[in-house]
């Protein structure tokens, strides 16, 4: 599902011009909040549903540099949902063409506790039948 949308900007590159390494995960960040907006859970109401998702993981393919004023589309797609934990997958590419995939997987956490907790059902019901898609 194609979330989001970024203009590459002068300050999130390094002195090649392309995109710095890092930014690849800030985008994937922003994807996220997209994605949950477009399945009808915007994020200011992940949190009162008992969502508090946490990165635990992340892997980055790099096929192609993305350079400054590009712009590059991130298509999401849940990729597999547990019991406390999801992973998304971000496609992000330029004019059509590959530049990097990012995998995140995600735990629910009771950020008091410090300690995951079940995703909830009414989320993991919605992601469970995006998975693939």
């Amino acid at each position: 599902m194609k979330v989001y949308q970024h203009r590459i900007r002068y300050h999130e590159t390094d002195t090649q011009a392309y995109l710095f390494n890092a930014r690849y995960l800030e985008l994937a960040d922003v994807a996220m909040t997209e994605y949950f907006r477009a399945i009808g859970h915007p994020y200011p109401t992940l949190l009162t549903d008992g969502l508090d998702p946490s990165v635990v993981k992340a892997e980055i393919t790099f096929s192609r540099p993305a350079k400054f004023d590009d712009l590059v589309d991130v298509d999401v797609t849940c990729v597999e949902v547990g019991r406390t934990s999801f992973r998304l997958r971000f496609a992000m590419s330029r004019d059509g063409e590959p530049v990097a995939e990012v995998i995140l997987v995600y735990v629910n956490v009771d950020a008091i506790a410090e300690k995951s907790r079940p995703l909830p059902e009414s989320i993991a019901q919605v992601l469970r039948g995006l998975v693939g898609k």
